[in-house]
C-alpha cells in the first residue's frame, strides 16, 4: 500500500528557515508574506520573511504562546504568563481581549482559533498553575462571540491546541497531560458543544513530545504535534503516519500563497516542507 504520507507531503526533508530561539510557538502565516511565530521564554514576537532573517516585532509578551487572526486581520495571541488573550492593532497597540471568566481570573490560555463568524474559541488549562494561585476551577476551552460574551465550551483534563473541521462542526482539542488524545467536540448551531467523543488515541512509547498545536488541511485530515513529531489523522482517526523534523515541533500551520508550505515551530529552529494538499484557509483571508 506504500505510505500514506506519500500522498500527503511533496517533500520529506525539513529546511531549516531560522534557529537561535528558547522555545518556538504560536505559527501564524500573514497574506502579505510573512510567518508570525513566538519565542517562548524569552517573550518574543517575530515576524519571519521566507528567505530573510526574522525580525521581533514585539518584546515583553508575557510568556505569548498560540497566536492567530480575527476577522479584521488583528492578531489574537494567548499570553500564557499575563494569564489573558489579547489583540494586537493595526498600530502595534495591545488589547485585553479576555482575562477573566465568571469573575474569575484565567488560568493560562495557551491557544485560539477564529470560527467564521468572528467567534473566538481559546483553551486555557488550569493545571499548571499553582494551587494557591488557581482562581477559575476549570482547564477549559471557551468561546467568546462577536459582543464579548464568554461561554465555557468544554471543561476537559489538559486542553491544548485546537483546530476546526472544514465544516466547522467540529472542533478538536488536543489533551497533553493525563491522557495524550484528540477530542472531537461537536458544535452546535449557538457555537457550544452538543456532545464530544474521542477522536484519536496519541499515546506512545516515544517519550519526546506531547499532543500540541494542530491544524486542518482543506480535505479534513488533521495534524497535530506529539510523541516523535507531527502525528497525521484521516478525518475519520486513522492515523496516516508521523511527519519527521530535526526538532520535535510544538506548532505547525500551512502557509505560503498557496497554502502548501507546513511551517513547524520546534523549539530552537523554525522548519518547513512542502505540501500537496493545502490547509484550510483563515477566514479573514477567505
Amino acid at each position: 500500500m506504500g505510505d500514506p504520507l506519500s500522498r500527503i507531503l511533496a517533500t520529506t526533508e525539513a529546511e531549516q528557515l531560522a534557529t537561535g530561539f528558547g522555545f518556538t510557538e504560536g505559527p501564524t502565516w500573514h497574506p502579505d508574506g510573512f510567518y508570525y511565530f513566538v519565542d517562548l521564554p524569552n517573550n518574543r514576537l517575530h515576524r519571519l520573511i521566507p528567505g530573510q532573517a526574522p525580525e521581533t516585532v514585539r518584546e515583553n509578551t508575557g510568556e505569548g504562546n498560540g497566536t492567530t487572526f480575527d476577522l479584521q486581520g488583528r492578531l489574537l495571541m494567548c499570553e500564557g504568563g499575563n494569564r489573558r488573550v489579547t489583540r494586537m492593532t493595526a498600530d502595534s497597540q495591545v488589547e485585553t481581549v479576555a482575562e477573566r471568566y465568571e469573575g474569575r481570573r484565567l488560568n493560562r490560555p495557551n491557544d485560539v482559533v477564529c470560527a467564521s463568524d468572528g467567534s473566538i474559541y481559546f483553551t486555557d488549562p488550569g493545571l499548571r498553575v499553582p494551587f494557591a494561585a488557581r482562581e477559575c476551577p476549570y482547564s477549559g476551552v471557551y468561546r467568546i462571540a462577536t459582543d464579548g460574551a464568554m461561554t465555557l465550551v468544554a471543561d476537559c483534563e489538559y486542553p491544548n491546541g485546537l483546530a476546526f473541521s472544514p465544516d466547522e462542526k467540529t472542533l478538536y482539542v488536543s489533551n497533553t497531560r493525563w491522557g495524550a488524545y484528540i477530542h472531537a467536540i461537536e458544535i452546535g448551531a449557538d457555537g457550544l458543544m452538543v456532545r464530544r467523543q474521542m477522536f484519536a488515541d496519541m499515546s506512545s512509547v516515544e517519550t519526546d513530545g506531547v499532543p500540541d498545536g494542530m491544524k486542518v488541511d482543506v480535505e479534513g485530515n488533521v495534524y497535530c504535534t506529539g510523541p516523535g513529531g507531527t502525528w497525521v489523522f484521516a478525518p475519520d482517526g486513522t492515523r496516516l503516519g508521523i511527519i519527521r523534523t530535526p526538532e520535535i515541533p510544538a506548532n505547525l500551520l500551512f502557509g505560503g500563497p498557496d497554502r502548501q508550505t507546513i511551517f513547524f515551530t520546534a523549539r530552537t529552529s523554525v522548519y518547513a516542507l512542502r505540501s500537496k494538499i493545502p490547509g484550510l484557509p483563515h477566514p479573514w483571508t477567505r
